[in-house]
């Protein structure tokens, strides 16, 4: 008998989604390190891309950004040490508000 964390990543091989797979682990695990390092973060970040030498993240707000640079070294050195983290030397973030439901602008209108 062996545990779905051992069996997983061969059945990803054997489909073909290996890098979804590690992507996806990737994602989680910088949840979990925002949550550690930077709980006033937590939901308000995610991992865009890794793009090396930069891991490419997001922050809803420019304080959540600025708090996130703040503690770049850290948070890179923590990716790394991850199952499926890579040693970057970068940490980029683009500030993205939350996607509310916004109305939207409809056909311009002159002046009535």
């Amino acid at each position: 008998m062996r545990r779905l964390g051992e069996v997983l990543p061969e059945v990803a091989a054997g489909l073909g989604i290996e890098h979804e797979l590690t992507r996806s682990r990737q994602m989680a695990a910088w949840q979990r390190l925002i949550g550690e390092l930077v709980p006033g973060a937590t939901g308000a970040s995610s991992l865009l891309a890794v793009r090396p030498p930069a891991l490419v993240v997001s922050a809803t707000t420019p304080i959540v950004g600025q708090e996130i640079r703040l503690r770049a070294t850290e948070l890179l050195g923590a990716f790394a040490a991850t199952r499926d983290g890579v040693r970057l030397l970068e940490l980029r973030v683009v500030v993205r508000p939350a996607t509310a439901a916004r109305p939207s602008p409809g056909p311009s209108r002159g002046p009535v």
